[in-house]
């Protein structure tokens, strides 16, 4: 069978948008032999941003929802949840230095304590990807997830974004095992990638 893609040694996830998705945005996540393990909505004409990751298109059992708090909020957080209702963790937004520098994500535990950080690496291509169009194409992100508060530790995970100028792919890397940062909020960093930052590089 073909595939779209050819994971790389290591990458346990791909996300890849859905081509011509008119409302609301939509993904694929793939495991490394190209199989499709979950499919992630964001529903369209929500106040407050609603990403949602079913174990199918067939949207008939839901993994986990990633839900804004509030409706405005330039330093937004974002709380994830499993289909129970369990709280598993939230990310927030750096505001001030995503929106003007380069990308920055705090992660949290269900107790809000802060466990890790999610930057995007370098900075002035970082920040012409915000103003040149032709960078953020020829230039794609990469993101390391570094347990801890400072981002200076060594990454769990990585998230790259690949070249293609007519279809969004973020692979995903993880490198190490961590007592607070499990498959499911290295995906859910993921997902949130791919809806929020996406956007922002034409994706």
């Amino acid at each position: 069978m073909a595939y779209a893609f050819n994971a790389q040694p290591g990458e346990q996830y791909t996300i890849r948008r859905k081509v011509f998705k008119l409302f609301g945005a939509a993904f694929h996540v793939y495991d490394p032999t190209g199989k499709v393990i979950g499919f992630c909505k964001q529903k369209a004409f929500k106040l407050k941003e609603d990403i949602r990751l079913y174990a199918d298109e067939a949207c008939t059992t839901e993994l986990f929802v990633i839900k804004a708090r509030a409706i405005i909020d330039f330093s937004a957080t974002y709380d994830l949840t499993l289909a129970d209702g369990t709280v598993v963790g939230s990310f927030r937004r750096k505001g001030l230095a995503s929106t003007f520098l380069k990308d920055s994500w705090l992660a949290f535990d269900p107790a809000g304590n802060q466990i890790a950080t999610l930057t995007e690496e370098g900075s002035v291509m970082a920040f012409m990807r915000r103003y040149v169009e032709l960078v953020s194409v020829f230039s794609p992100q990469k993101f390391r997830l570094c347990p801890g508060s400072n981002g200076e530790t060594a990454p769990v995970a990585v998230f790259r974004t690949h070249f293609n100028p007519f279809v969004y792919r973020l692979s995903i890397s993880v490198l190490a095992d961590d007592t607070h940062l499990d498959d499911l909020m290295i995906l859910a960093a993921g997902c949130l990638i791919a809806a929020i930052e996406g956007r922002q590089s034409g994706g």
